[in-house]
């Protein structure tokens, strides 16, 4: 959890002046794996229960 001390002016000196010094120091990450979090964790995508498949959709009136 992290609240500054004055909201919302503190979190940009937060962002501007203490994220750059982690990511010097290897503490915060400067790059995602992947576009999305679930990439990110190698999570393959669920199937859609929403949504019909090909062979539905073809058999379909």
């Amino acid at each position: 959890n992290l609240m500054p001390p004055i909201y919302p002016g503190g979190l940009d000196i937060f962002v501007d002046k203490v994220v750059p010094e982690l990511q010097n120091r290897g503490i915060f990450r400067t790059a995602y794996e992947g576009r999305t979090l679930r990439e990110h964790y190698g999570l393959t995508r669920p199937a859609n229960s929403y949504s019909i498949g090909p062979e539905e959709a073809a058999a379909a009136p």
